[in-house]
């Protein structure tokens, strides 16, 4: 692997004209660098175009120790140091200082600004005093809300940054102590801040703190350490007393340590907060989580502690992600999400970055060749300065950031360059000299001493107890200004530019088909994955050069990706999709050449065009590469070409080519029903009926409906959405409509087709609209309901067929085509279809009129309601169509009443419409609990309706008859007298009062 590629990340180089040495500087915001020398503060303009412009000068009440910037506010902080006193002021409104002698308001912390003195905070400069009870040692502003983190020994203050309106037009800034978080047994060296997540680091440890507001299972907002942390730091110190007389002789050391998350409340150190009673209920911290404790051993080889083991460079590097347009395309939103948190901190000769959002992993480990003296993280470098030497690093956090914000990386549709590949050096710079770095948006800015320099280094006695009650914070302050130095502005070249050069570098190893081809490209793809990150500080003309180059660098990842045979193969997949390339453009990338007269295809390249034939991109390639492709699946994998073939993209591969693929397969022993059909379909594009029906008939239909399960697309296509059926589909629909449904329901069954979809592909393949139904989708639809597809979607189906049978008989519309199933066939395989009860068949069988060719639907539809499985009442709001005038209305309508328990009802029908119908209803429904309707319903009828006489009245007597029989035989003599009608005529019911008579003595 390429440790250091040499690239130039390094632009424009220009010296800030200071007028003394430089103690302090930082920079930020659009444009702002400070710089500190003695008591003077110089603010200068830096511009990308233009050289470095002095803005103007102010003082400070003593030599500046540290300085800190503030985008959130705009504001300036800085410890200060007087009479071997420390102070604490915030420089608000800069800006407005335009000469050295301007005057200045200073205010304290908290004090409310009457209205007549508002006007002098308006228009000029002025000073927020910050007092605390303990020293100052380090500060950090909260990028996002510009809060101010203040290190003191053992305990960290929490000011909160506030506006005091003072009128509608002008408010002043202001900070408020919102949060006192007590840290027992360590000194802070340095320290960050970023939207409630806090870093502290000493000599040796590093602590990181998750701050929450909102209630914790009832916790109160003065948090207690645990009694095993008491106890720690009570044996450390009790350890330490015990071997204090000792120091002279011993050389104690704690053992190195990381903790991670929960784990790290065992670290020994009592972490308690304490809220000072902020109003602002949504930035009121009240309980914390531990994230990282991580401890370092010192290097005690040289029986020395030296400056070599001291930790440096703790910073926190936020990712934000910003909202999207709004659908009228106004402006972003300006609140930042955070996306993604990282944490760096570096020992002289070995970095360690760590993402600490979610959950907390340490990503990267960071060797440097040389001793460190300073570094600072951006989203797209690390960046190093040793004695004389700049050196920038590629870091992943926009690897990990890109997975935070996409649940669906690294998948079939997106990929990214994983968090775990090696990092490395694109630039090692000469600087002779270095002394300081400090970095803001595309700015480092450099501080070099040609002159040897003696610093004061923070030693103790070379024999001493090395625990934490014995370090401390030495500030180093430089000596007087002397010659040699300098203040460098460094710009780093725009992100499109060093792509370039990256894409250009990684062509040196193309040829060699190695991993370091991959390792650049990879890094050339994350350095414009960071710069998209933060959009919104891009301008329109960047943001579209930055999306193209993110495009042309997935492009070039696909390329490696597709040439390489490595377990990575199937990301070429991915990268070609997000790169946008169709096939066609991806196929011409390819380099065809033939080795050793072999021609090879690797697996990365086959992977993706086999995924992307099968997704129906809706691209059709050209006879010449619709070629190719078959020749390359042909070589790399035979059993695929029948499956390459049916995709709608190679539809306009020559007949006869492929035909020769198929027979090559057939020849060498790859014979199977798929095959079968492939050459089936291709001989129907060739026109050779003889052929197609010679390939049709070597199988059964059971092992063809297999073979279409295997490969739908041998039927069903898609194309721009839309269902399409196959030239071998319209065919079978003409020649084996049987073997089409059985097909279609086979690919239902396994799931290679929904319901929707397969009523789509019946009316389209029919050529009818939406509205019509053909037959052959009904018949699909009973070929269902035999197949016994689940009961969730068996009333649904029921629904569909009894709707259509409606339709028809109320229309008088007969089929389009000849049902593949009769109502015989139907009652016999399905037993949702019911047998049709006898008296239908009766009261059928009266109309003498009947058109034969509705029979089949009406029996069709007789047969569903006789069924066990169907819902009558489901159906009853549609029937309104089918009237009851004609005698198959007649005959669904007294069904459906009667499997509502509707008897008497049907009975009035019955007698009215078809009175020889009456009997065999009766026989068939009068039973068990309506047995009495026999003498309570149907005899009063008969009777009432014989006096009245008319046509119908032999029909009439003849079911009276029938009806004296059954009701001698089920009641009682005395019984059967209480319900014959008064005015009849003795000798019609005497032989049935004699049966009923005698019954008893014949049983």
């Amino acid at each position: 692997m390429v440790q250091l590629y040499n690239l130039h990340p390094f632009g424009s180089q220009q010296v800030v004209p200071c007028k003394l040495e430089p103690e302090r500087f930082c920079g930020g915001g659009r444009d702002a660098l400070f710089v500190a020398a003695g008591c003077k503060v110089e603010a200068f303009t830096v511009a990308c175009q233009e050289l470095c412009q002095p803005r103007c000068t102010f003082s400070t009440l003593g030599r500046v120790l540290r300085l800190a910037y503030s985008e959130a506010g705009d504001y300036l902080v800085a410890i200060e140091e007087k009479n071997k006193a420390t102070f604490l002021r915030a420089y608000v409104n800069w800006r407005n200082k335009r000469t050295e002698n301007s005057r200045v308001c200073i205010r304290m912390i908290g004090h409310n600004v009457e209205g007549p003195f508002s006007g002098a905070f308006r228009d000029q400069m002025y000073i927020v005093e910050m007092p605390l009870s303990e020293a100052p040692l380090c500060i950090s502003c909260c990028p996002v809300k510009g809060d101010l983190l203040v290190g003191c020994t053992n305990k960290l203050v929490l000011f909160s940054l506030k506006y005091q309106m003072i009128d509608e037009e002008f408010s002043l800034l202001d900070f408020e102590c919102s949060l006192v978080i007590h840290i027992d047994n360590i000194t802070p060296v340095e320290i960050s801040f970023c939207v409630g997540y806090v870093a502290v680091m000493s000599d040796l440890e590093v602590l990181i703190l998750k701050l929450e507001s909102g209630p914790k299972n009832g916790e109160r907002v003065h948090h207690h350490p645990h009694k095993t942390n008491d106890q720690m730091r009570r044996t450390e110190e009790g350890f330490s007393n015990e071997i204090s007389q000792l120091e002279s002789d011993f050389v104690i050391c704690q053992k190195p340590l990381e903790l991670l998350g929960e784990k790290s409340e065992q670290s020994g150190l009592s972490v308690t907060l304490e809220s000072t009673g902020l109003a602002d209920e949504k930035r009121k911290y009240s309980h914390f989580q531990h994230l990282l404790y991580r401890r370092f051993t010192p290097d005690i080889s040289s029986y020395a502690l030296s400056d070599d083991i001291r930790l440096h460079s703790l910073q926190l590097l936020p990712i934000y992600q910003t909202g999207p347009l709004t659908s009228d395309g106004k402006s972003l939103s300006q609140e930042k999400e955070l996306l993604s948190l990282f944490c760096f901190f570096s020992l002289p000769h070995v970095g360690y970055l760590y993402m600490v959002v979610k959950s907390i992993e340490l990503m990267s480990v960071y060797q440097y060749p040389e001793k460190s003296q300073q570094a600072v993280l951006t989203p797209q470098f690390l960046h190093v300065i040793t004695s004389n030497n700049l050196q920038c690093f590629t870091v992943r956090c926009s690897a990990a950031a890109a997975r935070e914000e996409d649940p669906y990386m690294d998948t079939t549709l997106k990929a990214c360059p994983p968090v775990s590949m090696d990092v490395c050096a694109l630039r090692i710079q000469l600087f002779i000299g270095l002394k300081a770095i400090c970095h803001f948006k595309n700015h480092i800015i450099l501080l070099t001493k040609a002159d040897p320099e003696t610093i004061p280094e923070r030693r103790g006695s070379p024999k001493r107890l090395l625990s934490r009650k014995d370090t401390s914070v030495k500030i180093k302050i430089p000596p007087v200004a002397e010659a040699g130095w300098n203040l460098y502005i460094v710009n780093t070249i725009s992100p499109v530019q060093l792509y370039k050069e990256m894409i250009d570098y990684s062509n040196t190893y193309k040829t060699a088909k190695t991993q370091s081809c991959i390792h650049l490209l990879s890094e050339a793809h994350l350095l414009v994955r960071a710069a998209l990150m933060d959009a919104s500080q891009l301008e329109p003309g960047e943001k579209a050069e930055l999306l193209e180059a993110f495009k042309e660098s997935c492009g070039h990842l696909g390329d490696c990706y597709s040439r390489l045979d490595s377990q990575h193969s199937h990301l070429t997949l991915p990268y070609y999709k997000m790169s946008g390339l169709s096939m066609a453009e991806v196929l011409g990338r390819m380099d065809w050449t033939v080795e050793d007269g072999l021609q090879k295809y690797e697996k990365g390249l086959i992977f993706y065009i086999n995924h992307s034939l099968y997704e129906n991109l809706d691209e059709e390639l050209s006879e010449e590469l619709a070629a190719k492709v078959v020749q390359m699946f042909y070589v790399a994998e035979p059993k695929q070409v029948p499956h390459i073939l049916c995709s709608p993209s190679m539809k306009n591969i020559n007949p006869l080519t492929a035909m020769s693929y198929l027979r090559k397969l057939d020849t060498s022993g790859f014979s199977s029903v798929l095959l079968t059909l492939t050459k089936a379909a291709v001989a129907l594009k060739m026109r050779d009926l003889d052929m197609h029906r010679n390939e049709m008939k070597s199988h059964s239909e059971m092992k063809l409906v297999c073979g279409f399960i295997l490969e739908p697309r041998l039927l069903i296509q898609q194309k721009k959405g839309q269902i399409v059926p196959t030239e071998l589909a319209l065919y079978l629909k003409e020649t084996q409509p049987g073997l089409l449904v059985a097909s279609v329901l086979g690919l239902q069954k396994n799931n290679k087709i929904g319901v929707e979809e397969a009523d789509s592909f019946f009316k389209v393949l029919c050529a009818k609209d939406e509205d019509t139904i053909p037959q052959l989708l009904v018949d699909f639809w009973e070929a269902q309901i035999v197949a016994c597809l689940p009961d969730v979607l068996l009333q649904e189906l029921f629904f569909k067929l009894t709707s259509q049978y409606i339709w028809r008989l109320s229309k008088r519309q007969p089929p389009d085509t000849k049902p593949l199933r009769t109502s015989e066939d139907l009652i016999n395989a399905c037993s949702h279809y019911g047998l049709i009860y006898p008296w239908v068949h009766v009261l059928i069988s009266s109309d003498s009129l009947a058109d034969k060719n509705y029979t089949e639907d009406l029996s069709k539809l007789q047969s569903l309601i006789c069924g066990p499985s169907f819902d009558i009442a489901s159906i009853i709001p549609f029937l309104e169509p089918l009237s009851e005038d004609s005698i198959a209305g007649l005959s669904v309508h007294v069904l459906c009443r009667t499997r509502l328990k509707e008897y008497e009802q049907c009975i009035d029908i019955l007698l009215e419409r078809c009175p020889e119908a009456v009997i065999p209803y009766a026989n068939h429904e009068l039973k068990e609990e309506n047995r009495t309707l026999w003498w309570k319903k149907l005899l009063p009828e008969l009777c009432q309706r014989i006096k009245r006489g008319g046509e119908k009245y032999q029909l009439y007597l003849s079911s009276l008859k029938e009806t004296l029989s059954i009701v001698a035989v089920e009641l009682e003599l005395k019984d059967f007298m209480n319900v014959l009608p008064e005015d009849g005529t003795a000798a019609f019911f005497l032989p049935y009062l004699l049966y009923c008579s005698r019954k008893k003595s014949l049983t």
